[in-house]
């Protein structure tokens, strides 16, 4: 498993990441070409493997990442065996067995996209099978807490419910709970800093099937786009003002990427909609950085919780470090993204003072504040 690192925050040396054309898309805006420094080749999973419901577009979606990944320099396998008669995956595609038989073969791939993966467990049962049985669940586990990538594509929130580590690494445990009918709707970008969004200007209006989910996410992740419900008929479990459908973020070892969009085949003809696809998965391969790579804020005070209790970093340093950090907050929340950065400038300033710059606490902690300073002088 490779990782990749960029010389620029926000990922603007090397070949643009190139959108083909896959077919004839919808009238719209042309996208800016993604830009990021990717070093070498690398390797991708793609699964659409599903026991439950199977959307129509898994295999325009897979179509459409093999395209992505010829134009991009990286491999795609496939899984997506038969699980029934009326789910018979892609036949002429897929691997002849489980890729899921170990976290050490899992490694040859930079990350693991799982595309509408329904597995019919959303009613809670128990005994429901999940998409992953337990063996194939371990290697998974351990493939994520070993560095591995995750990119999830529409109902990829519809799968494994009763797995709650699932729920997490999807983001924030949010998981699908119903959708209303397919409708043009907007969202509102929030960060234009990371790869899957930089392309796109402060709205998205498309027309797909819009997800609501059994929560926000917001505060395990670093929300890219959020739907305004005002634009749209959300029907039953509206979720208000604060919907989420695009996301990032940290998790164990693994950059984690969500979006709720490509429900419809259109949408994997669509550049706008690719770009925005294409640069989640590259992203979390490692293959390109921007923004802070969704370093947060409860990521960034998580952190300094445990290298305290660790004893790696002083409660003098903590404090000092705390301080800065919920000025910051404060200032970020309130939209005053410069002035957050330079509260950041001076929580890496007591970082400097006070932990000792030969540790491995010093660089971790360092490096995570300094993220968050180029998440917020970006956003500005």
């Amino acid at each position: 498993m490779k990782r990749y690192t960029s010389k620029a925050a926000l990922g603007v040396l090397g070949a643009a990441l190139v959108v083909p054309a896959l077919a004839t898309a919808p009238a719209q805006a042309e996208p800016t070409s993604v830009q990021a420094e990717v070093t070498e080749d690398y390797d991708v999973l793609v699964v659409g493997k599903t026991t439950g419901f199977r959307h129509s577009s898994i295999d325009e979606a897979t179509t459409a990442i093999m395209a992505l990944g010829q134009a991009n320099g990286f491999s795609v396998d496939v899984w997506d065996p038969p699980t029934s008669p009326r789910n018979q995956g892609q036949p002429d595609r897929t691997l002849p067995s489980t890729p899921f038989t170990s976290a050490s073969d899992l490694a040859k791939y930079e990350t693991v996209v799982f595309v509408s993966t329904v597995d019919g467990t959303n009613s809670l049962n128990p005994a429901t099978p999940t998409l992953l049985d337990e063996g194939e669940l371990e290697a998974f586990q351990g493939y994520i807490r070993s560095g591995g990538g995750f990119a999830g594509v529409h109902a990829a929130t519809d799968s494994m419910h009763t797995v709650p580590w699932y729920s997490e690494l999807t983001g924030g445990s949010a998981r699908f709970v119903s959708h209303p009918a397919q409708q043009t709707a907007v969202q509102v970008v929030e960060d234009g800093t990371h790869p899957s969004t930089e392309h796109l200007s402060g709205t998205w209006t498309r027309f797909d099937e819009w997800y609501n989910f059994t929560q926000s996410p917001r505060d395990a992740v670093r929300v890219l786009t959020n739907l305004d419900e005002t634009s749209y008929n959300p029907g039953g479990n509206a979720m208000g003002a604060d919907h989420p459908l695009s996301w990032c973020h940290n998790f164990e070892s693994a950059r984690s990427w969500y979006t709720g969009g490509g429900h419809t085949e259109a949408s994997y003809v669509d550049p706008v909609f690719l770009e925005h696809l294409l640069g989640g998965i590259a992203w979390s391969a490692g293959a390109v950085s921007g923004g802070g790579d969704c370093v947060t804020w409860n990521e960034v005070e998580s952190t300094t919780a445990d290298l305290l209790a660790e004893g790696a970093i002083s409660s003098k340093a903590a404090t000092q470090v705390g301080k800065q950090l919920d000025k910051a907050r404060v200032l970020a929340e309130a939209g005053s993204h410069a002035d957050s950065a330079d509260k950041l400038n001076a929580a890496a300033a007591q970082v400097q003072a006070h932990v000792n710059r030969g540790s491995g606490a010093y660089s971790l902690l360092l490096g995570k504040v300094q993220d968050l300073q180029v998440w917020q002088g970006g956003l500005e």
